[in-house]
């Protein structure tokens, strides 16, 4: 396959895993019990419900806040995007063990990376806006809150100084290297379609 071709399955590859990223963006939002009449939530909605919409027949939320149907939903299409992408690659089929690994490691790795982006906003809005009343300001603190609160009790704020940012940043540094690494190199050739 030529360069044209392979930056087509790049490109498609960053494709899915942006629509798996607002799928598990969807995922966390109902586990968070974020604002569901957001503004943001329905968009998001929106956009995932055509894939998530068919697992729905058969798979609820769990304590009305785990979405199993959106997360089978994301684990189908990254799995059935990663077995397509390597046969049009020429690569072949790889056993299905590592392509259910794969499709794992691209869902931890998306949930990661929305806790990540989510720190980072909350700390420059408390910086520059604390009291913010926007939609997206108000679904980032409803997205974190969940990990921070635990975080916050073991290590209370020092007056105006919050630590407790940098305590789940290197938590997610440490579950990326060590979990989401270890998935990635087990899924073999299909961890190569992993990340963005």
């Amino acid at each position: 396959m030529g360069q044209m071709g392979n930056a087509g399955l790049l490109l498609v590859n960053t494709l899915i895993n942006i629509y798996l990223f607002l799928m598990m963006l969807r995922f966390l939002l109902q586990a968070s019990q974020a604002d569901y009449y957001n503004p943001i939530s329905q968009s998001v909605v929106k956009i995932t419900q055509p894939v998530v919409r068919p697992f729905q027949a058969f798979l609820g939320p769990v304590l009305g806040r785990f979405d199993l149907a959106t997360l089978a939903a994301a684990f189908v299409l990254k799995a059935v995007s990663i077995v397509v992408i390597l046969q049009i690659a020429g690569i072949g089929m790889p056993p299905i063990t590592q392509v259910a690994i794969g499709a794992l490691a691209a869902i931890a790795n998306a949930i990661l990376k929305i806790y990540f982006f989510a720190l980072i906003v909350m700390i420059i809005l408390s910086w520059v806006a604390p009291n913010a009343s926007h939609p997206g300001a108000l679904l980032v603190m409803q997205l974190v809150e969940p990990i921070m609160a635990p975080v916050r009790k073991v290590i209370p704020p020092l007056g105006m100084i919050d630590l407790s940012p940098i305590v789940v940043f290197i938590g997610i540094s440490i579950i990326d290297g060590i979990v989401v690494g270890a998935l990635t190199r087990a899924a073999g050739v299909a961890g190569a379609l992993v990340g963005m």
